[in-house]
């Protein structure tokens, strides 16, 4: 099931495209990155779904409510929200469902929950502008859920956080996409690699490589294995290097690196020969893809 389609997005600034021909599909409940450069369009993409930049041609579409007010369906966080620091944080998130269109009534309601989902409710009635980083960015997520989105999204949303801010609000948006889609821009590809189940990374405004993680890793998966022995790591590693899909080996510290020719076949063939001739086998490792090694084959093959 599909809630947004984006089709042929693109946005021109004095000519120029800062956005290009974009498509995709959103899903429920699926944590997806926008990832990519500085000035590689991530801001400008999530401004024109958020109807704060207008296309300069394409369409945005809400499959399901294809009728309705966007605001409704969307809530987002840009990367320097915007507080009024004299507020309390039950003051400002009252106010802003009320901006939202939300009774007073069921904004207090509403903040009373979100407050405690965010994990700051003992800071309800405390001032902003003594608030950490990431306490402010707590607030501002629930701020921008506070009217039951469809779809959140985050611009660079620890890009300024120290490590413990960092981890607050990663975890949070892993809690989030069990109610809606979120949809984050980031240039830490760390932080992609953690918490998504889709990726769309773009270069110069347009999408080299997009899918679901999962497939995206079968597709840049590495063909290196990593194997460590109980006894001589040279002995073995003159073993591993007869194998018909053995392209190369080198001992590493307390490892054998192994790069194969076919990872599937190469892998056949180690355990065989381990199990075959009682090889004192302690680690048996397929190293997974990084983010960084799939975003830089990506843009060498683009």
């Amino acid at each position: 099931m599909t809630i947004l389609s984006i089709t042929d997005l693109s946005k021109k600034f004095n000519g120029t495209h800062a956005v290009k021909n974009m498509d995709y599909q959103f899903t429920p409940h699926q944590c997806i990155a926008l990832i990519g450069p500085n000035g590689a369009g991530k801001t400008t993409t999530l401004r024109m779904i958020a109807g704060l930049l207008q296309p300069t041609s394409g369409n945005i579409i809400f499959e399901q409510n294809k009728n309705m007010d966007r605001r409704m369906l969307i809530g987002y966080l840009p990367q320097h929200p915007v507080f009024y620091s004299w507020m309390t944080g039950s003051e400002f998130l009252t106010y802003s469902g009320q901006l939202g269109g939300l009774s007073k009534a069921k904004s207090r309601q509403r903040c009373k929950e979100l407050l405690d989902i965010v994990g700051i409710i003992d800071a309800k009635d405390k001032r902003i502008s003594n608030y950490s980083g990431g306490m402010r960015q707590r607030l501002g997520i629930a701020q921008a859920i506070i009217h039951k989105p469809k779809l959140l999204m985050l611009d660079e949303p620890v890009s300024s956080l120290d490590p413990i801010g960092r981890r607050e609000v990663l975890t949070l948006m892993e809690d989030l996409k069990k109610e809606m889609t979120v949809l984050f821009s980031t240039h830490i590809l760390s932080d992609a690699d953690e918490i998504s189940d889709e990726l769309i990374l773009l270069r110069n405004g347009e999408i080299i490589e997009s899918g679901k993680m999962k497939e995206l890793r079968q597709k840049y998966q590495t063909t290196k294995i990593t194997l460590q022995f109980a006894e001589s790591q040279a002995f073995y590693e003159e073993k591993v290097a007869t194998l018909a899909n053995v392209r190369n080996t080198l001992v590493e510290k307390d490892s054998v690196q192994v790069i194969t020719n076919d990872i599937t076949k190469a892998r056949k063939e180690i355990l065989q020969q381990a199990v075959q001739e009682d090889w004192p086998l302690l680690t048996f490792k397929l190293e997974q893809a990084s983010l960084e090694e799939m975003f830089m084959k990506a843009v060498n093959h683009s």
